[in-house]
């Protein structure tokens, strides 16, 4: 695996394993439950991630493949 896909991991690791243990309603976060707030946060760093991705993809690169 290239460092493009381990990238791409870190979202679907964050989202889905991370929820077990995220899983609160007392902390409230920008009026949120935790919970939520993860769940947001983690849509969010996805996109971020994305951008990364698409920019050091050397596909996506002037003259790529």
């Amino acid at each position: 695996m290239t460092r493009i896909h381990l990238l791409g991991l870190i979202p679907f690791i964050g989202m889905l394993g991370g929820l077990p243990f995220a899983n609160k309603v007392t902390p409230y976060v920008l009026g949120m439950p935790f919970l939520l707030f993860w769940i947001v946060l983690w849509v969010i760093l996805t996109s971020a991630v994305m951008t990364i991705i698409n920019f050091t993809d050397p596909a996506n690169q002037e003259g790529g493949i």
